[in-house]
């Protein structure tokens, strides 16, 4: 699949984090939650160590084939017309230079035209609802690719974003993440969030099925 295990689950969760910054968070906000969950880095200051060109890149050779349902935030793309592409232009979600890195106004103020442009009345994020929605999606995607069997256990995926992916290790991996929330309350997250966009979020076969049964990821690695 487009993104193997740790490339294609971050694309997904890196839309909610888009959604949250388009219906009201600003992208300090959600890194700042972040780090608080055990993250070095937030999603906005890692898109700007990457290189917002990246994904913009990406997003275009994707743009053929995205679905006509699938909510799509273009602030990164307007970020990238105007030649801002992180640190190494020196501004992207944040500026660089000798004070330091900081909220880019100019960036906040493309943020704030683009909700006016979609009609979208902002609203406040704690820090709370930013990961819950931020883990939910995570889990959601790893779920799916797990279905799939892109990753054989749920263990495999848990290895790629504690080696590759800065996931907190104390957390034990978004798998393991996954059994400490619990099956129920992800499927009640999940059908939760689906009344604002039910393409976006939808509860996994998988996941709902352990919700019925009491199962967990960690007995999927036991088992094989």
């Amino acid at each position: 699949c487009d993104g193997f295990i740790g490339n294609r689950i971050m694309t997904f969760y890196k839309k909610a984090a888009d959604y949250m910054m388009m219906d009201g968070a600003s992208p300090e906000e959600i890194d700042t939650a972040m780090r608080g969950f055990g993250f070095a880095m937030g999603p906005y200051q890692v898109a700007d160590l990457a290189g917002l060109d990246i994904s913009w890149a990406a997003n275009k050779r994707r743009a053929a084939t995205r679905p006509a349902e699938e909510r799509y935030i273009p602030i990164a793309d307007r970020l990238c017309e105007n030649g801002w592409f992180g640190r190494k232009t020196g501004q992207g979600f944040y500026i660089y230079d000798d004070e330091g890195p900081r909220p880019n106004p100019d960036a906040l103020a493309i943020i704030d035209a683009v909700r006016a442009e979609a009609g979208v009345t902002p609203r406040s994020f704690s820090s709370e609802e930013i990961v819950s929605r931020f883990m939910t999606a995570m889990i959601s995607e790893s779920i799916r690719v797990l279905e799939e069997g892109i990753a054989l256990r749920p263990i495999d995926i848990d290895a790629v974003f504690l080696n590759g992916y800065g996931f907190p290790r104390f957390r034990g991996g978004p798998m393991h993440t996954a059994d400490v929330i619990g099956a129920k309350e992800l499927v009640r997250r999940i059908e939760d969030y689906a009344r604002e966009d039910a393409y976006y979020w939808r509860v996994p076969a998988l996941l709902r099925q352990m919700a019925e049964s009491g199962g967990t990821f960690a007995d999927m690695n036991s088992k094989g």
